[in-house]
């Protein structure tokens, strides 16, 4: 068991839960950051030409800066995943993976989503065989193959572009009958002659004999078509990380993101929630609206804490 008690523990190592770490930081709040992910999700991103200062980034490089900056202004750095957290009085303990525990006198979650999976039979069995859940990671396993990813928005059009890049071809397979986003990756995705676009179609089924092969598709006109790839990709969104509000007993609304207020605090008193697992932020799932319920939650611990 750690021996101190800190001001904030802060559950989460990616925009949100950094953003929290400077403030609290400045407010000199002792704060410890917990993540096994140092950046969370954002760390995956091919490219980020949206935040503030930068015009293009990679998601890795922009996340090293969020945690050298949470770093160097003293917090305290958990490379560790939280496991449950119990209030005892007035004070948090925070149980980790590796049965450490920790003491806090608040809480602010930070622990993001999770990617959808399809949902689809033998799924789990091509996840490293072909199945994948991240452009980022695992595009160069891919060099001159024929590969496909699932979905329509951001993450599946930025996915496809750097996909381009190393496959000999790229197919998007939507549900729809046009991709949504940022304009201007829809825009070069349709401009990219690697890049082609199958729309109002599902993947229903998977085919290979060890690793993926092929795909079977569910279209108006091609019921069970199968399409030859070596890898697909699925970009189909994200879900809250739900199993520490559960615990907590925190208020969620019907889908498990967290229902926070102005000041991000949630129904629990001592503790808040940040970035795209809660409520707020009219639901715009970005790093600087990340960022920004990070900051609120850290001047609302301060404000908390020193009544």
């Amino acid at each position: 068991m750690s021996t101190k008690i800190f001001d904030v523990a802060i559950v989460g190592s990616g925009p949100a839960g950094y953003s929290a770490s400077v403030y609290a930081s400045r407010y000199n709040l002792r704060n410890v950051v917990f993540g096994k992910l140092p950046g969370g999700t954002i760390s995956e991103a091919h490219k980020v030409c949206n935040y503030l200062a930068f015009e293009e980034i990679t998601g890795l490089e922009l996340s090293d800066r969020f945690s050298s900056h949470a770093k160097n202004f003293g917090a305290e750095i958990q490379n560790k995943s939280v496991v449950d957290i119990k209030k005892v009085g007035d004070i948090f303990k925070i149980y980790t993976e590796s049965d450490n525990i920790f003491e806090a006198k608040s809480v602010i979650l930070a622990t993001g989503t999770k990617r959808k999976k399809l949902a689809i039979p033998d799924e789990d069995k091509y996840i490293g065989k072909g199945v994948s859940y991240c452009a980022t990671c695992d595009s160069n396993f891919f060099k001159e193959k024929m590969v496909a990813v699932v979905g329509g928005s951001n993450a599946a059009t930025t996915a496809a572009l750097l996909l381009s890049e190393v496959a000999t071809h790229v197919y998007i397979i939507y549900r729809k009958d046009s991709l949504r986003g940022d304009q201007k990756w829809v825009e070069a995705v349709l401009q990219n002659k690697k890049i082609e676009v199958i729309y109002n179609t599902l993947v229903i089924g998977l085919k290979g004999n060890g690793k993926l092969e092929g795909i079977t598709l569910d279209t108006e006109f091609n019921r069970g078509k199968l399409l030859k790839v070596d890898g697909l990709f699925i970009e189909i969104g994200s879900e809250p990380n739900g199993d520490l509000p559960l615990k907590l007993g925190l208020k969620t609304d019907e889908v498990g993101y967290i229902k926070t207020k102005e000041d991000q605090s949630t129904n629990i008193e001592g503790i808040w929630a940040a970035g795209d697992m809660t409520t707020n932020s009219n639901r715009f799932q970005q790093v600087v609206t990340a960022v920004s319920e990070g900051a609120i939650a850290a001047n609302s611990v301060y404000q908390y804490l020193k009544t």
